[in-house]
């Protein structure tokens, strides 16, 4: 894979992939940015929630589990000193539809063990929560955190 990112002058970027779709980014005005675009971290964190909701999306439907809904949410701690690298990630998963507990944590374990390529190039600790029509549904014991 290969992307090519372009200056567009003070701390603005521009990136494109192989799909050939175009991505902003910029620094905020504190670091001397325009905000013209997205912050790099917040595009991994982004890039994270996309890799792992493709999969669990694709599990699930697998699993024949009619979801209506899916969204993740991704909210990153940070390193005080340079590098500012995340330490750990939250991903909140907030699944609607008549979905069985222990498929929709299955479907997030395998994403989490097998498939999530973005997760897996990650040195953060992610740590998963489960939200089923507006209900926190914790772990099941067999498939324990990481």
């Amino acid at each position: 894979m290969r992307v090519t990112t372009t200056w567009q002058g003070k701390r603005h970027f521009v990136s494109t992939g192989p799909s050939g779709y175009t991505v902003s980014m910029d620094a905020s005005a504190e670091a001397g940015g325009e905000g013209k675009g997205h912050r790099p971290m917040e595009l991994l964190l982004m890039g994270l929630t996309g890799c792992t909701g493709i999969d669990v999306a694709m599990i699930l439907e697998r699993m024949r589990q009619p979801l209506q809904s899916l969204e993740i949410e991704a909210e990153g701690k940070r390193r005080e000193e340079h590098p500012q690298a995340f330490t750990e990630i939250t991903l909140t998963y907030k699944v609607t539809g008549d979905v069985q507990p222990e498929k929709a944590w299955r479907a997030i374990q395998l994403s989490e063990e097998k498939y999530c390529s973005a997760s897996a190039s990650l040195k953060a600790r992610i740590v998963p929560r489960l939200l089923l029509n507006g209900v926190e549904v914790t772990r099941p014991a067999e498939q324990p955190a990481e």
